[in-house]
């Protein structure tokens, strides 16, 4: 299995509309292709800003890559994320006025599972 963490440092003023953005936009998209929702949170990091992520879960590497080709060439998804950005002032105002940090993360397991230790999972 191949995990990664796609994570946001976001202004607090714009949490509402971002968590818009995944849940109708990314999200359906992204299940569209196969990609595996873990889950996604939120923790406030001070009274301006929240810290957003979410794990993801493929089969493999190469799967995510070929989801995230599929993912970035479907027109339709494209000109969704394009005309939600131009809602909210464009896509370079957007990311330079809402977002401090953006980071996609390969995760890597701290765990060895054999067959002694997996039988008590």
């Amino acid at each position: 299995m191949f995990y990664r963490r796609k994570f946001y440092i976001v202004k607090n003023e714009f949490i509402e509309p971002f968590n818009t953005l995944f849940n109708d936009i990314n999200l359906p998209n992204q299940l569209k292709y196969g990609a595996r929702l873990i889950g996604r949170w939120m923790l406030p990091h001070n009274e301006e800003t929240t810290e957003v992520f979410a794990i993801w879960e493929y089969d493999h590497y190469e799967a995510y890559l070929d989801i995230e080709t599929n993912v970035r060439s479907d027109k339709e998804h494209l000109k969704r994320i394009q005309d939600w950005y131009e809602e909210h002032g464009g896509k370079e105002f957007v990311q330079k006025q809402y977002f401090l940090e953006a980071r996609n993360e390969k995760l890597v397991s701290t765990l060895s599972l054999n067959k002694k230790t997996s039988s008590h999972l």
